[in-house]
């Protein structure tokens, strides 16, 4: 049985921010003096070190960062998921360390996280991207999986795996997080949007990384992305009889497969009755 998270939990207008860094030490430094120069009610600062070979851990630590160390590296998702549970703010703050969000743009997060909002999303395609910051096909991908998360949870978000956000503590349970990589915006997306939360976008730019590169894989990592958004709407939509008769979620993401119960004509069958025994089982709502 897992222990009792005990960690005391401060009041609304605090602010905890958490980074998730891997071999990140040309740019924390910059990206932490922002955090602490731009943000209101600025509790702490949490650097989740990911395993990183460099000295990022202890620059992190020399600008005043609470530092969580994690060997060997295990992913974007398992780092702020342990930011998340260190974390004693009611509002969670994340920014990448890559130093690509501008922390200048933190008030325009905070100042539209009204007591009525749930989660904030700097949204890159309300905003700007500055030449180089992204390629083509991280693009086009990522409008393909917002459009995805939007079709599937009938909402109207612009950017859904932008990681700079804020989002109120008592809007997620980390204990029903399971992101390892970058799936773990979807993830986050997922808990607000399930719970009934408000969600609403306020426009940010978007820079060229100037050191280091990034471990996102665009192929992988976005098939990760999709099946992890299908996966978390279907288990906690209701209908177990879709994963039962259709899908078996039970593997891994990447093992993840159809049932071959007695061939191709049976899983249509299945199929066409999962289709016919209800409506689309969506919240519908829309968001700002």
């Amino acid at each position: 049985m897992k222990p009792k998270n005990t960690t005391k939990r401060r009041g609304p207008g605090s602010v905890s921010f958490i980074v998730a860094a891997y071999n990140e030490a040309k740019t924390i430094a910059s990206v932490l003096e922002g955090i602490k120069k731009h943000t209101p009610g600025l509790l702490e600062v949490i650097v989740v070190d990911d395993g990183s070979t460099d000295n990022t851990a202890e620059i992190a630590k020399q600008h005043g960062a609470t530092v969580v160390n994690l060997s060997p590296n295990q992913g974007k998702g398992v780092a702020l998921r342990a930011g998340i549970e260190k974390a004693t703010g009611e509002i969670l703050m994340f920014i990448d360390a890559d130093a690509q969000d501008d922390p200048a743009e933190i008030p325009l997060l905070l100042n539209a996280m009204t007591t009525d909002v749930h989660m904030v999303i700097g949204s890159r395609f309300l905003g700007t991207f500055l030449d180089g910051s992204v390629t083509s096909l991280h693009h086009l991908g990522n409008r393909f999986l917002t459009k995805m998360f939007n079709l599937l949870y009938k909402t109207r978000i612009t950017d859904t795996q932008a990681g700079f956000r804020a989002i109120r503590r008592s809007a997620i349970d980390v204990n029903k997080l399971s992101a390892v990589r970058y799936e773990i915006e979807t993830d986050l997306n997922c808990a607000v949007v399930l719970g009934w939360g408000r969600v609403i976008e306020v426009p940010v730019t978007r820079a060229p990384r100037q050191a280091g590169r990034s471990g996102f894989r665009s192929f992988y990592d976005g098939a990760r992305i999709l099946l992890h958004m299908i996966r978390r709407r279907f288990e906690t939509s209701g209908w177990n009889i879709f994963i039962g008769k259709v899908f078996d979620f039970s593997q891994p993401l990447a093992k993840t497969s159809l049932k071959k119960p007695s061939g191709f004509a049976t899983w249509i069958r299945n199929f066409k009755e999962v289709l016919q025994g209800g409506s689309w089982p969506c919240r519908h709502r829309r968001y700002q």
